[in-house]
């Protein structure tokens, strides 16, 4: 195919061709009203020389035709893998492919669309744009996409030179229900009633049949699950009241009903950071003294530390004649803090305290209630823990980790982690904590400690012979700790270079008041963001960890064995095979961990619709045809013909093409453009000469 036409090479810029226009004509215009009978010639020889300044040349272009191209989208996420749609997108694909194969010069792009990655959903306008970038836009003659019409990025179409239809899968009947959590909240304080609100929907074609209430089944970090009746396509508020700091899973499933078209969307996982309000500490120091400053520095630091602090300044025995409202500035009240209230505070701290009769018996009966309840105390022992006024003669004693033998330890000493501490999250990767060998830099000395005998639970710290320093045990549901030195203030105050005593002591608080990060037998996993990869970590006292099993979505179970990390600490990294909620069991523990949504994007709806796409659809002068009534054929249409019709849809040809030759020549050569130039203007001048030579004299 080839094609001719005319173009101009001016030698000089086309503003001054125009201007030597406009003089020939107005010297046209002079031999008109002069009455020259050569004003045609004249007009032809200015012609001719202007035609000659601007050089016409003759071109002539071979082109060759290129053919059609119609871009082929087949959808192929998850739900297009519902029951019916897969055979249905195989024959329409198929199909298709047949009758754009049968129309000459049409070429046919395959596009397949899977699910996006991080619970994206189907992205079919990602997609085109994707692949018009790759394609001359003047070559695309359709776009045919085969798809249940879900598609989650239709705002981000691109604008087609071509029509758009959307062959849509599933039946005029389907129908399906789904249960969508519209708000829920990231965390929630201990033992104060939160709420999640959701909603339980019906799709699609619902029979006449179907109840109007659906069972929900809830259970909290795979506990027993407890199953209610709720009403369907209404706003329920789901209220629940956190047992335990961390992550809770809060899992919801709704019982599948017949007829429905999948129950992958029938459930959901909640993740609430469990968090306490204020952690209320009682710290009662017995006496004043160096280290008394350390401890209230500590809990007034702590933003999230409601402290209640007293000091006994003067022994009940030193009588003096001041009067007894004179004794405090404030009244101690045991009532209130030790029988009234005691319930309300998360740690008892006793400081360096003796027994001289301030408290009753009676209230340390209560405070060793409290404790195996599930309460706290810590106890910071100076020399009084020694003698016959020690805590350790009270009801206390009885829950206490470790007995006084009577003995203060004066002289420096240097504290050490044990073998047992190297492995407790309380001691464990301490700062600066002295190895083997003293030479390299540690921590600074303590001055005393208290000799004890018959420890129990876990001695974390203990002084250069072995002695116990730092005892930490459970009585009953709660914890007891106990530190058999006064001394951690000589590493606030940089003494032989210091030490690490606030994080110490922000630890054994913490561990007190059972803080997840802090408990020694503890399973859980972190998981890779963005990915479906976990590292399962299990932290204990052994010295060994069996492999962790873990359950999956489907009930099948796979063993994982750990590799010890670090002292107490054995990890493994795994891969979840799919998205879901999987149970980690190892020994007496266990946790739930939720792989990516427990209901995939894919699934929020899952009947076909034409809404995500009919803007683009419209914009493109497309159609939507569904594939229950039949695969349409394909028809070549022109542009101004509409594009679809029962049982067939249309692509427009584009008509393109490519140059494969140019060839240019000049209208005439130089020297002709010259000898017509002066012809003309000879024979205008002879045919004036004649007309001169009539005219009488």
């Amino acid at each position: 195919m080839s094609g001719l036409s005319v173009i101009f090479a001016p030698l000089l810029p086309w503003p001054l061709i125009w201007a030597g226009a406009a003089l020939a004509l107005v010297l046209l215009a002079v031999a008109l009203w002069r009455g020259l009978r050569g004003w045609a010639l004249r007009a032809l020889a200015a012609v001719v020389l202007l035609a000659a300044v601007a050089q016409p040349a003759v071109q002539r272009e071979e082109k060759t035709p290129l053919s059609d191209i119609v871009l082929l989208v087949e959808d192929q996420s998850a739900s297009q893998a519902l029951p019916g749609r897969p055979d249905q997108t195989r024959r329409a694909m198929d199909a298709i492919a047949a009758d754009l194969a049968a129309l000459p010069g049409t070429e046919t792009r395959l596009i397949r669309v899977g699910d996006g990655v991080e619970n994206a959903g189907t992205l079919i306008a990602t997609a085109l744009s994707e692949a018009l970038a790759e394609e001359p836009q003047a070559r695309v003659a359709g776009v045919i996409v085969v798809s249940d019409g879900q598609a989650h990025d239709a705002a981000l179409a691109p604008d087609l030179p071509a029509p758009l239809h959307v062959l849509l899968t599933g039946q005029p009947d389907d129908w399906d229900r789904r249960l969508l959590v519209q708000t829920a909240p990231a965390f929630g304080i201990i033992g104060e009633p939160i709420s999640i609100r959701l909603r339980i929907e019906d799709q699609g074609a619902v029979p006449r049949d179907t109840a109007a209430r659906a069972d929900l089944t809830i259970s909290i970090d795979g506990e027993a699950a407890a199953t209610y009746q709720v009403p369907v396509d209404e706003d329920l508020e789901l209220p629940l009241t956190l047992g335990h700091g961390g992550q809770n899973v809060v899992q919801m499933t709704l019982a599948p009903v017949a007829g429905e078209l999948t129950d992958r969307n029938n459930a959901a996982v909640v993740q609430i950071n469990g968090v306490r309000d204020r952690l209320r500490v009682l710290l009662v120091s017995g006496e004043p003294h160096a280290g008394e400053r350390t401890w209230r520095n500590l809990l007034k630091s702590d933003s999230a530390v409601d402290l209640v602090h007293f000091t006994i300044l003067r022994p009940p025995e030193k009588q003096d004649g001041v009067p007894v409202a004179e004794l405090s500035l404030i009244a101690f009240p045991t009532q209130e803090l030790f029988v009234d209230k005691i319930d309300e505070f998360d740690l008892i701290i006793f400081d360096r305290y003796r027994e001289r009769g301030i408290l009753p018996a009676a209230y340390f009966d209560n405070i060793r209630d409290y404790v195996t309840r599930g309460g706290a105390v810590l106890i910071a022992a100076g020399p009084e823990f020694a003698t016959a006024e020690s805590l350790y003669q009270t009801s206390l004693g009885e829950i206490l980790p470790a007995r006084p033998t009577g003995k203060v330890l004066e002289g420096a000493y240097l504290p050490r982690i044990s073998k047992q501490g190297a492995r407790h999250p309380v001691t464990a990767a301490l700062e600066g904590a002295p190895g083997p060998d003293e030479t390299a830099p540690h921590w600074g000395r303590w001055l005393r400690q208290l000799e004890l005998s018959g420890a129990k639970g876990q001695v974390v710290m203990e002084s250069v012979a072995g002695k116990p320093l730092l005892v930490l045990d459970r009585a009953g549901e709660g914890r007891v700790a106990l530190l058999a030195s006064d001394q951690a203030w000589l590493w606030d105050r940089g003494y032989e270079g210091g030490g690490p005593q606030l994080e110490l002591l922000r630890r054994i608080a913490h561990w007190a008041m059972k803080e997840p990060e802090l408990e020694e037998e503890a399973l859980y996993a972190d998981l890779e963001p963005g990915s479906l990869t976990l590292t399962l970590v299990r932290r204990t006292m052994a010295d060994t960890a069996g492999p962790v099993a873990v359950t999956g979505p489907d009930g099948s179970t796979v063993s994982v064995p750990l590799t010890e990390t670090a002292p107490g600490r054995f990890t493994a990294r795994w891969t979840a095979p799919e998205a879901g909620l999987y149970r980690l069991v190892q020994g007496d523990l266990e946790r739930v961990v939720a792989m990516g949504p427990a209901s995939p994007r894919e699934f929020e709806a899952t009947i076909a619709d034409e809404a995500p796409l009919a803007a683009a659809v419209v914009a493109a002068n497309g159609s939507f045809q569904r594939l229950s009534d039949g695969v349409p054929s394909v028809r070549r249409l022109r542009d101004d013909r509409i594009t679809s019709g029962r049982g067939w849809i249309g692509i427009t040809p584009r008509a393109a093409s490519a140059t494969t030759d140019i060839q240019i020549a000049p209208l005439l050569p130089a020297w002709a453009w010259l000898v017509l130039a002066a012809a003309l203007s000879v024979a205008a001048w002879v045919l004036e000469g004649r007309g001169r030579k009539r005219t009488p004299v």
